[in-house]
C-alpha cells in the first residue's frame, strides 16, 4: 500500500470510523475460505438466536487451520502496519456470520463493551473488527451498513436501542421502530469478495436483508490494542485519558455513559 492511500484510509478510519482495502485475499485462499465455511456452516444447528445476524458461528484459530492462516494472513498485517495499526491483537478466533436467503437484516447496534472506561474517549482506533467478505455484497444480498462518525458522537437514536446480540438484540419484534430505522445518515457500503473492512467496535453498524438466493457470508474477527495512547499518536489527547488511572477494573456494559459525547 503506498504512503498516499495508508493516510487515506487511516484517516477514513478515525474520523468515520471504517474503512475497505480491496483484493486482501487472493483467489485461491478466497476459494478455501469459501468452502471451508460452507463446510462448517452446514455442519452445525442454526439456532433460533442467530435470526438476525444470520449465523454466529465463533471459530478458534487453534482448531481450525484456515482460521490460524487467516488470523496471520501477511498481507492484512502489512495493512494494518502500513494504517499505524501495527498494535493491534488479534482475539484468536474468526466469526462466521452467513445471512441466508430471505434472511431479515441486522439491526443497528455498537459493539464496545467499555464504556465505564475513559478509554471510551479515545480519538485513535482501539477496538476493531475485521471482516472478510466472501462474495460480493449488494443491496439486494444483505451489504454492510454503517452511521459515520457515531463511534465518537452520540446522536439520539443511541439512546433508544436495546443493547446488541444476547444482550437484548436476539429478541426484538422486525419491526422495532429504532433498532431497524431507516437513518437518514446511514451509508450502505457494498464490497467486492476478498475485501477486507476494517470498522470501529463502537460505531454503530448494521446490514441489509439478503433478498438473494445464495449464502451471503463474511468472517469477522476482533482485533484491540493496549489501553494506552499510542505511540503514534499526534492529535489531542483528552483529559479524561489522561487522567485514567490504569490499575482501575471497569465493569464492562454496552451502554454508552456520559463518555460518548
Amino acid at each position: 500500500m503506498v504512503p498516499d492511500v495508508a493516510i487515506e484510509k487511516r484517516n477514513q478510519l478515525i474520523q468515520d470510523g471504517y474503512c475497505v482495502i480491496d483484493n486482501i485475499l487472493t483467489q485461491e485462499f478466497l476459494d478455501e475460505l469459501r468452502r471451508e465455511s460452507d463446510r462448517m456452516l452446514d455442519n452445525v444447528e442454526h439456532p433460533p438466536t442467530w435470526k438476525y445476524q444470520g449465523s454466529d458461528l465463533h471459530v478458534s484459530g487453534r482448531d481450525e487451520p484456515v482460521i490460524h492462516r487467516l488470523i496471520n494472513w501477511k498481507p492484512a498485517r502489512d495493512a494494518l502496519e502500513a494504517l499505524g495499526l501495527g498494535d493491534f491483537k488479534s482475539h484468536g478466533g474468526f466469526i462466521i456470520l452467513s445471512k441466508p436467503p430471505g434472511g431479515p437484516p441486522l439491526y443497528w447496534h455498537q459493539d464496545w463493551m467499555g464504556w465505564n472506561d475513559p478509554i471510551s474517549c479515545a480519538p485513535w482506533p482501539q477496538y476493531l473488527f475485521l471482516s472478510y467478505y466472501l462474495v460480493d455484497t449488494t443491496i439486494e444480498n444483505g451489504c454492510f451498513q454503517v452511521i459515520p462518525g457515531t463511534h465518537l458522537k452520540r446522536i439520539p437514536l443511541h439512546d433508544h436501542l436495546v443493547a446488541a446480540h444476547a444482550q437484548g438484540g436476539y429478541y426484538v419484534p422486525e419491526n422495532d421502530p429504532y433498532m431497524f430505522y431507516d437513518h437518514p445518515d446511514s451509508v450502505d457500503f457494498p464490497v467486492k469478495s476478498g475485501s477486507l473492512v476494517i470498522a470501529e467496535g463502537r460505531i454503530l453498524h448494521a446490514a441489509r436483508g439478503n433478498q438473494s438466493e445464495q449464502r451471503r457470508t463474511l468472517l469477522l474477527g476482533w482485533h484491540s490494542r493496549p489501553a494506552t495512547v499510542p505511540e503514534n499518536w499526534e492529535g489531542e489527547i483528552p483529559e479524561e485519558i489522561l487522567n485514567r488511572d490504569p490499575n482501575v477494573t471497569y465493569e464492562p456494559t454496552r451502554e454508552p455513559s456520559h463518555y460518548l459525547k
